[in-house]
């Protein structure tokens, strides 16, 4: 997390992956969510977080809405009982047994 004096989202996360270039060599793509986003997205958190630990509650931001036509492909019964559960551009996330998370790869939609 961090503050800045200026720019928008876009802006900063443009800076943020021109400066990641410039010093790793290689592209990264980087998204940036300002303070009001990312309250919004705990509040709305389905799960009880209040309950949860933070080994018990993860977050996926993404850079366009999560719709379900984007999660058909995933068989959420499979993952049981692991949840998680589409919000506009996050995927809160709680894993249900204990140990690393396994990767879940949601389907970027198209660039444009």
């Amino acid at each position: 997390m961090f503050s800045a004096g200026r720019g928008d989202e876009d802006f900063l996360a443009a800076e943020s992956a021109r400066a990641i270039e410039k010093r790793s060599g290689f592209v990264v793509d980087v998204i940036v969510r300002g303070h009001v986003h990312l309250r919004t997205v705990a509040e709305a958190c389905p799960f009880p977080a209040a309950e949860l630990t933070a080994r018990q509650l993860h977050g996926t931001y993404v850079y366009a809405p999560v719709t379900p036509g984007r999660l058909e492909g995933i068989d959420s019964a499979a993952h049981l009982p692991e949840e998680f559960r589409p919000e506009d551009r996050s995927l809160p996330l709680r894993p249900g047994r204990p140990g690393p998370l396994q990767a879940r790869r949601v389907p970027a939609p198209p660039r444009g």
